[in-house]
């Protein structure tokens, strides 16, 4: 390949090439020597070149299924490959990984700012790209990103009536369900089946590389479909839709583990949390699944040792209504009869019952792990659990009574804080 950097009439032909995907990577394959494979962000193929003999395993099982296998994309993350392409658009010489199947490869991502559209992979082999050859394939993704923008154009339209149709599905300013379908139909998102609110909360700046990360995460998990995305501040919110047969609360759940897990490792980021709102079937409530996300998300925050685990609002137990609950306690300047009694023996004889009680029931009223957090005897616990009784005329059989003082040292823990 020779000067090619500096054919204009080269750079006239692959714009006519670039109109349509139709023989794309066999042009693009013809200028460099080496077969060529094209991928849109999900790593599904977009056009591949012809080849001949020698070629990896990894290259054959990715156009047998249309899309590079799992184990080759996990191994790329591994090697560093991935966030290379995504953090920048210069092209990446990749070495041969051989427990993957993957021989030597030269990649480039195609971009728009921070939106990864696909990426062009070069079967280099025993070929070794030069300087200027390197430098004119970073040009060749940008002119097939042409190609992917005007596809991406057409489904989406402008980006900004994209962002306000689905910040009034997150508000509820849009109500008529005719219009929310004909609107759905323009920016080709789909509604149907299944949907949630999923937000992932930030503690550090979003950088442009955040936002990079986060786009491609979105793209390319595979437990639910992301339909819709966009940056508010610190959080990104996603419209998701279920897709597979699994249970969707722990899809939900795994989806985000994996999320905050990759994008952690990934940016080596400290503190990042996710939640999700109730799955609805009907476009009115994705305000309600919003809402929701956002208040586990501030619960998380208040409570973080507690509710660590907990990602969905549909797993907050009582907390959904804590805060309702404590209004409640402040306008009818409520006591509870049985703590109080036990707090004022406590204070005549130096004892900790209100403590011990207190830890029984975050153990659900079991002897033996509430001892073995205090860190004494389950006799010694029988005896204050007696005791306790004597001194409140508390019945620790009666679920009622049970639940409600478990409510008020949640409260007064909340208060606390």
């Amino acid at each position: 390949m020779n000067n090619v950097p500096n054919d204009p009439e080269l750079l006239k032909h692959l714009n006519e090439v670039f109109k349509s995907t139709d023989q794309l990577a066999d042009r693009i394959g013809e200028i460099f020597e080496c077969p060529i494979t094209i991928e849109d962000s999900n790593h599904h193929i977009v056009s591949y070149s012809k080849h001949k003999e020698n070629i990896d395993e990894a290259r054959i099982a990715t156009i047998m299924n249309r899309k590079v296998p799992d184990k080759v994309i996990n191994g790329l993350w591994k090697k560093g490959v991935m966030p290379k392409l995504i953090d920048s658009d210069e092209p990446v010489i990749i070495p041969q990984i051989a427990e993957i199947g993957l021989g030597n490869r030269v990649a480039v991502s195609i971009r728009e700012k921070n939106e990864i559209y696909g990426f062009i992979w070069a079967h280099t082999g025993d070929k070794t790209l030069s300087d200027e050859e390197l430098q004119f394939l970073k040009e060749v993704a940008k002119q097939v990103k042409k190609l992917f923008m005007k596809r991406h154009n057409r489904n989406r339209k402008s980006k900004e009536q994209y962002n306000d149709f689905f910040w009034k599905l997150l508000t509820g300013d849009i109500h008529d369900t005719n219009e929310i379908n004909r609107q759905s139909k323009q920016f080709n998102i789909q509604l149907e089946g299944k949907l949630a609110i999923v937000v992932i909360r930030f503690a550090d700046e979003v950088t442009e590389q955040l936002e990079k990360h986060a786009f491609y995460l979105a793209e390319t998990q595979m437990q639910v479909q992301v339909v819709s995305r966009i940056f508010d501040d610190k959080e990104f919110i996603m419209l998701v839709r279920h897709v597979k047969e699994e249970d969707p609360s722990y899809m939900l759940v795994d989806f985000i583990n994996q999320f905050i897990h990759r994008i952690s490792k990934q940016l080596k980021l400290q503190t990042v949390n996710g939640s999700a709102g109730s799955i609805y079937e009907t476009t009115r409530n994705i305000k309600d699944s919003y809402k929701q996300a956002l208040q586990v998300l501030d619960l998380k925050e208040r409570f973080s040792k507690e509710l660590e685990e907990t990602f969905l609002y549909e797993d907050l137990g009582v907390y959904q209504f804590i805060d309702e609950l404590v209004e409640i306690r402040k306008t009818n300047h409520y006591q509870n009869k049985y703590v109080e009694k036990l707090r004022t023996y406590d204070k005549n004889n130096q004892t900790s019952l209100v403590h011990t009680l207190n830890l029984y029931l975050q153990c659900d009223c079991n002897v033996y792990k509430a001892a073995k957090e205090i860190i004494i005897h389950p006799n010694t616990m029988n005896y204050r659990l007696k005791r306790i009784r004597e001194v409140s005329d508390l019945d620790l059989k009666d679920p009622n009574q049970k639940i409600n003082i478990y409510l008020d040292f949640m409260i007064e823990n909340m208060q606390e804080r």
